[in-house]
């Protein structure tokens, strides 16, 4: 069966305290778990509010209350834009009425979701300056773009370089694992990626298999190399086959297969439904031999005016 590219296209939704359990995998050297939930306060208390809308390419997730009271939310609402792979990430602390140290640490861990997916900024917009120094001193808010306006933030945002994205629409069909293996093999030929060909054909193998046996529907395969990492991402369109019980899509031989050649790697619930499960390579640029011409594919990564799509 032909596999035939698509475009995949970017849809932000209302998170509106939405709340999907979700499987992770946070790195030994850094905590990323989350404090205990506070304690549920008075009805007198401004109701906290996360509210998500669109910049452009840009996701601007909004908060509005105490920031202690839906700063998990938050977190989660991150993931959800991430998953539609959007051009950053904004999050609007403008209407946060108050930011306790706890809540700005939890904060500081969206840090580890530029660190371990690469190629889309989070960015955090806040007017306060003690909490914008407070993000900076954490070890993981330094991976954040910290700005004291939304609009600061999309600049920024919109300053970072461009990527090369190549994407594919694959059926749910056996030939789908051999069909992503071509794909990225030939991709990775374009981009002089030789040396990691063999491993990340292996790894979009197992992400592909796992999400078309748990899932059954048409996903979607993006490929995206950052400054030395090289992100593959299969996304799904739907809840599990029915009648087959919820389980998680990264498990037994394929877990270990993925945990042995990634640097990262995970699963992301996606907003319009399905998940996304995604991996991370380390891919430095080849040096170029004496005497050999080599393709400048780093230098149009950064120059690109915009998302490369395969055709």
């Amino acid at each position: 069966m032909e596999q035939q590219p698509s475009n995949i296209q970017i849809h932000h939704a209302d998170f509106d305290h939405r709340v999907v359990p979700f499987p992770t995998r946070e790195m030994p050297h850094v905590p990323a778990g989350f404090p205990a939930s506070s304690a549920i306060p008075p009805r007198t208390a401004p109701q906290a509010r996360l509210r998500a809308r669109a910049i452009g390419q840009v996701a601007v997730l909004e908060v509005a209350g105490r920031l202690g009271d839906v700063v998990e939310e938050l977190d989660l609402a991150i993931q959800l834009a991430l998953s539609q792979s959007p051009r950053g990430v904004v999050c609007d602390l403008s209407g946060v009425l108050e930011a306790g140290p706890g809540a700005v640490e939890v904060l500081a861990t969206a840090g580890r979701h530029v660190r371990d997916w690469p190629g889309i900024p989070v960015a955090v917009a806040c007017p306060d300056p003690v909490v914008r120094e407070a993000l900076r001193v954490q070890p993981l808010g330094a991976q954040l773009i910290i700005a004291e306006s939304v609009s600061c933030a999309v600049s920024s945002v919109l300053a970072t370089p461009y990527l090369i994205v190549q994407c594919l629409r694959l059926a749910a069909h056996p030939t789908a694992p051999r069909a992503a293996r071509n794909f990225v093999t030939r991709t990775l030929l374009d981009w002089q990626l030789t040396r990691i060909i063999p491993f990340a054909s292996l790894l979009v193998s197992e992400l592909v298999a796992s999400s078309s046996v748990h899932a059954g529907t048409d996903m979607d395969l993006s490929v995206v190399w950052d400054r030395g990492a090289l992100r593959l991402s299969v996304g799904d369109h739907g809840p599990a086959l029915p009648g087959q019980p919820s389980v998680p899509k990264l498990r037994g031989r394929g877990l270990n297969v993925i945990a042995g050649l990634s640097r990262a790697f995970g699963v992301l619930p996606a907003a319009g439904g399905g998940d996304v499960v995604w991996a991370v390579l380390d891919a430095p640029m080849p040096r170029p031999s004496a005497g050999t011409h080599t393709s400048n594919v780093g230098a149009e990564q950064m120059k690109s005016p915009g998302i490369a799509e395969a055709v």
